[in-house]
C-alpha cells in the first residue's frame, strides 16, 4: 500500500473534485456490522459533558466551565441489517451496505476517523461559545429532512436511487450529516452544535471513494440582539447587510482557526461556491504539499432553511466536511478502504490523540478483467459500479473506463470497463475472480446493457 505523500495528495485532490449535495464532501468507506458506544473520548481545554438527549441520539456538551462527564447511551440497534433491508417496492439498500451500518468509526478513539473527529471537537471546545455535539443520530432518515427542508428539489439528481439508497420511498440512509439539522434547529435546545456520524451513497470505485463514509457538521445562530439591523431583510437586502457579512466573517475566522489546529499553520483560500441551504456560500482550500486541496464547504444558513425549521427569528452560519477526506491528508492513507480493515497492521497504528504517518505493509497483485457492453439511453454507471460491489466487495479496487464508441450505422453506444481486482489481506487467483467476473457479465443484463 506504499504512496508517497505527493500522490496521497492528488489522490485527495481526485476526492475533491467529486460533485455532490453536501458541502461537496465526496463519498467514502465501510464494512461489517458492530455495536459501537459514545463514551469520553478526549481531553480539551474545555471541560465536557455527555447527556442523552434521546433514545436514538447522545448529545455531548462542551462546557467552558466545570467538568461533567457521563456514559451516553449505546447505537448498537443501528447495527441491525434487518431495519434497511425492507420488503418494499422501492427499497434499494442491498445487503453489503446494510452490512456497513453501526461501525461507528467516528467513535472509535484509536482509529484515524475517530481521532480527527475528537480533534475537530477539541477545537471547538476551546471556543468561548458552547457546542452541543451529536455523534449517535439515527442513519435512517426522512425526505423531508435530507432534501426538503435543506432547499434541495425533487428533480436534483442527489434524490436519484442512482445515487441514494432508499428503504422505502419517504426514508433512507442518510447521504449527509445536514440531515440533521432543521430537527436540532426546531429543538432549541442549543444555538451552536456539531454533528457526526457515517452516509451513505452510491459513486465510482477507485481509491478516493466508497459508498459509506463520515461527515462532520456545524451550525452556529447568533444573538438576535446582534441581528437586529436584519430584521425582515431576505434575498440580497440580507446578503447585502452589514449583519450577514458579520456573520460571514465569524465562520472563515472560525473555519481558518480549525484548519490550523488541523494542519498547523498553512496557506488558505476562499471561493465563492453554491449549496441550496447556504447564502451566500463559500469553498475552502488549504496549500498541502504545494498542491490547493478543498477541505470543506460552508455558508450563511438560508433564511428558508431556518424558517422552515422555525428559526426564522435567528441568523447563524453552518460548515461541513468529510473525514475520511481529512485522515487520507493527515495520515498519509493512499486507499479509503484501509479505514474498514480489520487487519492488525492497520489498526495497531494509530493512538489516541495522536497522528501518526500510516506505514504500508505487503500490497498484494491485483488481477485486471474488462467487460464491454452496448447502453441503453437509461444507463447509469452508478448502477453498474452498485452491481459490482454487491459480487465482489471490497476486493474491487477500481473500475474505468477505458474505451467508449458510438456505432453510427446502429446508433448504438459501447462501453467497456477494466476492473482492478485487489484483496488487501491475500493474493487473488484469477479462477476465483473468473466465477465474479462471469456473474456480472451475466446479471449487468438486468441494467438492460448487451453484453459484447
Amino acid at each position: 500500500m506504499k504512496m508517497s505523500t505527493s500522490a496521497a495528495v492528488l489522490s485527495l485532490l481526485a476526492l475533491a473534485k467529486t460533485n455532490c449535495h453536501a458541502w461537496s464532501t465526496a463519498p467514502i468507506s465501510a464494512t461489517t456490522t458492530t455495536a459501537f458506544k459514545t463514551s469520553r473520548r478526549f481531553v480539551s481545554p474545555s471541560s465536557i459533558a455527555y447527556a442523552s438527549s434521546s433514545a436514538s441520539s447522545s448529545r455531548l456538551i462542551l462546557r467552558s466551565a466545570t467538568v461533567e462527564q457521563s456514559s451516553s447511551s449505546t447505537t448498537s440497534n443501528y447495527a441491525d441489517p434487518s431495519r434497511y433491508l425492507l420488503d418494499h417496492p422501492n427499497n434499494n439498500v442491498p445487503p453489503h451496505i446494510a452490512a456497513l451500518v453501526g461501525k461507528g468509526l467516528h467513535l472509535k478513539p484509536n482509529h484515524p476517523i475517530g481521532i480527527i473527529r475528537s480533534k475537530i471537537q477539541q477545537y471547538f471546545a476551546s471556543l468561548p461559545h458552547n457546542y452541543a455535539v451529536y455523534d449517535a443520530e439515527d442513519p435512517i432518515v426522512t425526505t423531508t429532512q435530507c432534501f426538503d427542508d435543506l432547499r434541495i428539489p425533487p428533480e436534483h439528481p442527489g434524490r436519484s436511487p442512482s445515487d441514494t439508497y432508499y428503504i422505502t420511498d419517504t426514508t433512507l440512509l442518510r447521504t449527509h450529516t445536514s440531515a440533521h439539522q432543521s430537527e436540532h434547529l426546531r429543538s432549541g435546545k442549543s444555538d451552536a452544535f456539531l454533528c457526526a456520524g457515517d452516509v451513505y451513497r452510491r459513486d465510482e470505485i477507485d481509491s478516493s471513494h466508497y459508498p459509506a463514509f463520515h461527515q462532520l457538521e456545524g451550525v452556529r445562530l447568533f444573538p438576535q440582539e446582534e441581528m437586529v439591523g436584519a430584521h425582515g431583510l431576505t434575498g440580497e437586502e440580507w446578503t447585502s447587510s452589514p449583519e450577514c457579512q458579520v456573520i460571514a466573517s465569524h465562520l472563515k475566522e472560525t473555519l481558518e482557526g480549525l484548519m490550523d489546529h488541523l494542519f498547523g499553520e498553512t496557506e488558505k483560500r476562499w471561493s465563492e461556491d453554491y449549496f441550496p441551504f447556504t447564502t451566500p456560500s463559500y469553498e475552502l482550500e488549504i496549500k498541502y504539499e504545494g498542491e490547493w486541496l478543498e477541505v470543506l464547504g460552508c455558508g450563511v444558513i438560508h433564511e428558508e432553511v431556518l424558517s422552515m425549521s422555525d428559526r426564522a427569528d435567528r441568523r447563524g452560519w453552518a460548515f461541513g466536511l468529510g473525514l475520511e477526506r481529512l485522515a487520507m491528508i493527515l495520515f498519509e492513507i493512499p486507499d479509503i478502504r484501509l479505514f474498514w480493515t480489520e487487519d492488525d497492521r492497520f489498526t495497531s497504528q494509530f493512538s489516541e490523540g495522536k497522528i501518526t504517518k500510516f506505514v504500508s505493509y505487503s500490497k498484494y497483485p491485483p488481477v485486471y478483467k474488462d467487460i464491454a457492453f452496448w447502453i441503453p439511453e437509461t444507463f447509469v454507471e452508478n448502477d453498474f459500479f452498485e452491481l459490482a460491489r454487491g459480487i465482489a466487495g471490497d476486493i474491487v479496487e477500481k473500475m474505468e473506463l477505458i474505451d467508449e464508441f458510438t456505432n453510427p450505422k446502429k446508433g448504438k453506444t459501447s462501453k467497456c470497463y477494466r476492473i482492478t481486482y485487489r484483496s488487501m489481506d491475500r493474493s487473488l487467483t484469477n479462477e476465483e475472480i473468473d466465477v465474479l467476473q462471469e456473474e456480472l457479465r451475466a446479471r449487468v443484463e438486468d441494467l438492460g446493457v448487451e453484453v459484447r
